[in-house]
């Protein structure tokens, strides 16, 4: 099983990003499937996931702003994230059972 994010980047507050995660060695319909983050000197928490019925949940802190989705054929997860704010800065990680990916690093700061 192998996960490929991509997608951060730096970004003004306010602005966005559109996160991707890509799976190989697993059918990504299959599983629940979720992006978490770690911000700087912050333990890695959860900020969103979609279950495999397409159910989507939510961290408080980002709701409204950030929009999780999965295209199942072309094995890849998304997370839209909107109205960027600094505290929003961490890298963020997919996950699907104990796997996790790389982790694609997000700044926002003007």
């Amino acid at each position: 099983v192998q996960l490929q994010a991509s997608g951060g980047g730096l970004v003004q507050p306010g602005g966005s990003l559109n996160l991707s995660c890509t799976g190989s060695g697993f059918s990504l319909g299959t599983y629940d499937i979720g992006w978490f983050r770690q911000g700087p000197g912050k333990e890695r928490k959860g900020v969103s996931c979609i279950r495999r019925d397409g159910t989507t949940f939510y961290a408080d802190s980002i709701k409204g702003r950030f929009t999780i989705s999965r295209d199942n054929i072309r094995r890849t997860l998304y997370l839209q994230l909107d109205s960027l704010e600094p505290e929003d800065t961490a890298v963020y990680y997919c996950h699907v059972l104990e796997y996790w990916g790389q982790g694609t690093q997000v700044t926002v700061s003007s």
